[in-house]
């Protein structure tokens, strides 16, 4: 077997989008192997992929709170040690940033990522060996599987993107869950990409009132505080604090999904439960979400920056007419007709 290491720290979204290419990098090259080099925070994604035989994990957001610790320095040593223990075949940088171009000089192994026009930061190119471009038009799922080819020496794949996440990997959680519901997630990492909570208010009404379940998540305690606020019904239920598996176990058996903008969206359409998206600050076709039975609604957003917005939490400028209206627009349907994933974006 000849093992490849794939550099990828973050985010959620971004480490959902590499899981195609491992899949396509799997199938036309079956000798090989993965090793990954992934935030601690996310390696549960990176063990969801078969293909994907060791995981190196790196706490990274944590040495720029105190560089010179010691316990900094002890973690930075581990991390160089653990990538320099095995001679690879091929190292790909997936994120062409600055930090895991550097990290990839570390290892044992040729380095391959995007070339000067097709890096993220340009500087981190002139660490690469190899270099192939990649356009910046393009989603961020195809960039990745037009990287993973070339490198790897095989033609680029024009199928759909194959996610091959492992569902057994999935945890079920101690919660008493709903036999149907839904999943709400209305949290987001910039304020800009948030939707007014009136409005999902509004919508949490209208679900109840159709005959749903509605289950909210939450990763932190501003989205757990908005999550009890929005929790007025019997029937919304404020989930408890999950791991990554937790939450994947919780998304597959949902009806359907309303995302903002945010990691688990990604998860949500890698799992192929269907699910409408809402986008405001971010272009969609660059990196929404992919997969069968995903609907995205696009708002003039209110800014293009993460730290601009109002305290009124209107970032997104649509309304839940958006959703249940029973018109043109996309609307969830009622419980009694969701025999099968079409019908549940109409």
């Amino acid at each position: 077997m000849k093992r490849v290491l794939l550099i990828k720290l973050t985010s959620l979204g971004d480490l959902i989008h590499a899981l195609p290419a491992l899949s396509d990098a799997k199938s036309a090259r079956p000798e090989l192997e993965f090793d990954w080099v992934i935030d601690e925070n996310f390696q549960e994604i990176a063990a969801w992929h078969p293909a994907v035989k060791g995981v190196i994990t790196t706490n990274h957001r944590k040495w720029r709170e105190a560089l010179a610790h010691p316990s900094t320095l002890g973690s930075i040593s581990r991390l160089v040690a653990e990538i320099r223990a095995v001679e690879y075949y091929l190292v790909i940088d997936g994120q062409g940033n600055f930090k895991t171009a550097l990290l990839s000089m570390f290892t044992k192994g040729p380095r391959a990522g995007f070339d000067r026009h097709s890096v993220r930061e340009w500087i981190a190119h002139l660490a690469y060996q190899r270099r192939f471009a990649a356009s910046k038009s393009a989603h961020a799922i195809d960039r990745l599987r037009r990287l993973f080819a070339s490198a790897l020496d095989y033609p680029i794949p024009v199928s759909p993107p194959d996610f091959r996440i492992q569902r057994g990997r999935f945890v079920e959680p101690k919660v008493d869950l709903p036999s149907e519901y839904l999943v709400f997630v209305h949290n987001a990492s910039w304020k800009t990409k948030l939707w007014p909570e009136a409005h999902w208010a509004e919508l949490l009404k209208k679900s109840v009132q159709a005959g749903f379940k509605v289950l909210l998540p939450w990763g932190n305690t501003m989205e757990e505080a908005r999550a009890r606020r929005l929790a007025v019904h019997p029937e919304v239920q404020v989930l408890p604090k999950l791991t990554l598996s937790e939450m994947g176990y919780v998304i597959e058996r949902a009806r359907a999904c309303v995302c903002m903008d945010t990691g688990l969206s990604h998860l949500v359409a890698a799992l192929n439960v269907p699910s409408i998206t809402l986008y405001g600050s971010t272009d969609s076709g660059l990196i929404g979400a992919s997969g069968s039975s995903q609907v995205h609604l696009r708002s003039r957003p209110a800014t293009r920056t993460r730290s601009q917005a109002t305290p009124s939490l209107t970032g997104i400028r649509l309304g839940p007419k958006a959703f249940l209206n029973g018109s043109k627009r996309p609307s969830i349907a009622p419980p009694h007709s969701l025999h099968r994933p079409s019908a549940v974006i109409r």
